[in-house]
Formats: C-alpha cells, sequence, structure tokens
C-alpha cells in the first residue's frame, strides 16, 4: 500500500514544463528550401518537421504565412488543434524567408513559408476556420 502512495503521489506531483522536442539544424539562409513530415505541433503556428523519428534531427518552424494566438490564451488549444488536424504527420515542403524583424531564426525556430500539396498552410488554416490573432 505504501508504494502506491508513492507512485500515486509522483504520478500526481506537478512537473515542468517540457520544450519541444526539435533539435535538429535550422537553415540559416533565406531561400534554403526543406521539407519532412509534421512530427509535432507546439502552437497554432510552430511545428516540427522530420524525415526520421529521431527528435535531434527535427526542424522547428514558425509558419510565416499565419499567426495564431498564443497556447495559453482563449483560443489557443484550438489552434493547434486545427493545425495538427491540417498538417499532422504530413509531408510539407518548406522555404525558409525572413520573419517581421528580418532575421530567418527567432526563439530557435526557422521562419518558413510551408505548403502541403503545393498549397500555402496558411491558407489552409484560414480555409478550416483559423482567425489570425497572435503574436
Amino acid at each position: 500500500m505504501k508504494w502506491l502512495l508513492i507512485g500515486a503521489a509522483l504520478l500526481l506531483a506537478p512537473t515542468a514544463a517540457r520544450a519541444d522536442p526539435c533539435e535538429g539544424r535550422l537553415p540559416e539562409r533565406v531561400g534554403e528550401p526543406f521539407a519532412g513530415i509534421v512530427r509535432y505541433v507546439g502552437d497554432g503556428d510552430s511545428l516540427c518537421l522530420g524525415n526520421t523519428t529521431d527528435p535531434a534531427a527535427w526542424i522547428e518552424v514558425r509558419l510565416s504565412d499565419f499567426d495564431a494566438a498564443e497556447l495559453h490564451s482563449p483560443a489557443g488549444r484550438a489552434d493547434r488543434e486545427r493545425l495538427i488536424r491540417v498538417v499532422g504527420r504530413r509531408w510539407l515542403d518548406c522555404t525558409a524567408v525572413r520573419g517581421r524583424n528580418g532575421r530567418v531564426i527567432v526563439y530557435d525556430r526557422v521562419v518558413a513559408s510551408c505548403r502541403l500539396n503545393g498549397r500555402p498552410v496558411g491558407d489552409l488554416l484560414r480555409a478550416a476556420g483559423g482567425r489570425e490573432g497572435g503574436n
């Protein structure tokens, strides 16, 4: 009984939030193409692409053509779920671009224009009911 209580306490104890698992090399030049399967979705406009199941090779992307609500905001979780429905486990073709601040890499993510079957992901999110409103 004692071990059962200890095990339950460990499972229910608060844990530190984990950062996304994406650890691959980020494209650094404007126009640099890259592609892969969506392996992880962090929020409504951030995801990770990878050609393997190894997170050490996944590229973290900030979509350039859609600003979703922040994850902790009222619409944040719905925006994340929408991105999962639209592109989860699918192949995306991306190109590194400059963000609003002129940099290609922002907050350890590459800013990129990504397409699913030739269609911009931002357009697909808007067609699926996504409303922009993030930062």
